[in-house]
């Protein structure tokens, strides 16, 4: 009798790279400089996080971690009102957004930004006019807190994370206008290229 192919599984089941467990192991050696964590358990983590297979295994080893955030840092709030709102090109990205899509709808680009931060979080509130995000390739989102509400939600992003890239949390409630989470479309590839080539 053969083994049948993998069943599905969870973000948390799935299979970390070399990558990935680098950057476990830099944010742990930040953290024991900081006087986070001892030697003896800094040695301990990096041996877990070296020998890590999945995201859960990675997970639990910073859990106990703040976030690469200011604390006291404001979120961003953005409000589509009646005519909608747009943050695109080069900006800077905080470690909170809470955005509304109102009337007008609401639309955040990532594509042009420059990024180091470990995770975005982000709290849309679809309304009547919806949200659209995009994020550049490379960039994972995790969207398992998001609820459809009556226009729905969709998430269009791929599963492959670039090291050092931030992990988009995103939660709350498509509304009646929806919320979609993608990647560039052809168009947008297009016209990206005619810019720049």
């Amino acid at each position: 009798m053969t083994a049948g192919p993998p069943q599905p599984v969870g973000r948390d089941e799935w299979r970390v790279s070399h990558d990935e467990r680098e950057a476990v192991v830099e944010r742990l050696n930040t953290a024991a400089v900081e006087g986070r964590i001892d030697l003896d358990e800094l040695d301990a983590r990096l041996d877990l996080a070296l020998n890590a297979k999945t995201y859960a295994d990675l997970a639990r080893l910073t859990a106990d971690l703040p976030p690469d955030v200011p604390v006291n840092q404001e979120p961003l709030v953005l409000k589509g009102g009646m005519h909608g709102v747009t943050r695109s090109g080069r900006w800077e990205v905080p470690g909170h957004i809470i955005i509304h899509g109102g009337m007008g709808a609401a639309k955040l680009d990532f594509t042009q930004v420059e990024c180091r931060l470990p995770e975005i979080r982000i709290e849309a509130e679809g309304q009547m006019g919806g949200i659209t995000i995009i994020i550049p390739d490379g960039w994972a989102a995790d969207t398992s807190r998001m609820d459809g509400g009556l226009g729905g939600f969709k998430d269009k992003t791929t599963s492959q994370r670039l090291p050092r890239t931030p992990l988009v949390r995103l939660s709350g409630t498509g509304g009646a206008g929806g919320v979609v989470i993608r990647h560039r479309n052809a168009w947008e590839r297009r016209k990206q290229r005619r810019l720049h080539g």
